[in-house]
């Protein structure tokens, strides 16, 4: 599973467009521990399907963005839900952690 690349321009309206909560990887390319996760994150956007939304932010090309989240350790994971930042989770975390952030803001 590809997900897709998060850009500047359309982060307001994925996070406060969809009735799905938003889950964000800020990451960049050279970093070590932003690959060890990536697999984790494919396999949970497959699991979770519809359920919620996935999309990935280089901070390299979106230095902006992520000096308005305080990114200071990638990976850093956020989720959105209704527009607002509901979870923060800073580097290479188990799977099983990740679904227990998410699933506590399923309805």
């Amino acid at each position: 599973m590809n997900i897709p690349e998060l850009e500047a321009e359309a982060f307001e309206q994925v996070i406060n467009g969809g009735e799905a909560p938003v889950f964000i990887d800020f990451y960049a390319d050279w970093c070590g521990p932003c690959k060890q996760l990536e697999p984790r994150i494919e396999a949970l956007a497959l699991e979770y399907g519809d359920s919620v939304d996935f999309y990935r932010v280089n901070v390299d090309d979106n230095q902006d963005l992520a000096g308005q989240f305080g990114i200071r350790s990638i990976p850093t994971l956020m989720l959105f839900k209704d527009g607002e930042k509901v979870e923060e989770i800073v580097g290479s975390v188990p799977k099983q952690s990740l679904q227990k952030q998410i699933d506590c803001h399923l309805d």
